[in-house]
């Protein structure tokens, strides 16, 4: 897990050095960390996936369309794909937040070429590699349309995507059994590009994913 600019708890400069670079240099500092562990003998290069949620789903969605060759796969749980849309979606009472983030990723009033240029969607087109989603239907933060749009560009395009939308959660998986089913999603995605072993999916109980 990266320590990318932008990151709490290394102080105000090393926080306030990822303002406007999502997409950018905090990806920078993502794939410094790849090539580290390559040069380093630790990971083969064509085995590494790119796995994360909320801003590391973006990430991830970054991964796949600013560095297309990177990564052999990824994973995206809860990530916005198109920054102009995320920063429209945000309800009302959450006026605060919404400073904090024009201050950080650009200004929507002002800006809105910059916020498209940093947002995967627009980039459907350089993705290479096999994508899974995962998405709370009830996400406040991250609206269900950010995975749906990159969902429906990759299939209409022909890319290798796979969508597990569960219906009682938000920003993130809180029951158990809808993190054991989206896991279990995952293992097996990921040991179908990567290699390694999984356990199926079989018949977990109680979750409410609908994949696609």
């Amino acid at each position: 897990m990266i320590n990318f600019r932008g990151s709490t708890g290394y102080g105000k400069d090393f926080l306030n050095a990822g303002n406007r670079e999502w997409g950018a240099k905090m990806h920078d500092d993502l794939i410094d960390g790849v090539n580290w562990l390559v040069e380093n003998g630790i990971a083969d290069k064509d085995k590494i996936a790119i796995m994360g949620g909320s801003y590391g789903g973006y990430a991830t969605l970054a991964g796949l369309t600013f560095t297309p060759e990177v990564f052999a796969a990824g994973v995206d749980i809860v990530g916005p794909s198109n920054l102009i849309t995320l920063m429209e979606t945000i309800p009302p009472y959450w006026e605060p937040l919404k400073k904090i983030f024009s201050h950080r990723m650009g200004d929507i009033e002002t800006e809105p070429e910059f916020l498209k240029s940093r947002s995967p969607l627009f980039f459907v087109d350089k993705i290479q590699k096999p994508l899974l989603i995962g998405q709370g239907a009830n996400d406040p933060r991250v609206k269900e349309s950010e995975s749906e749009q990159i969902f429906k560009a990759m299939e209409d395009a022909g890319k290798p995507v796979k969508y597990a939308l569960y219906t009682d959660e938000g920003h993130g998986f809180a029951r158990p059994e809808n993190r054991l089913h989206f896991y279990a999603i995952a293992e097996e995605f990921l040991a179908k590009y990567l290699g390694g072993r999984f356990e199926a999916v079989g018949n977990i109980e109680g979750h409410s994913g609908i994949v696609k």
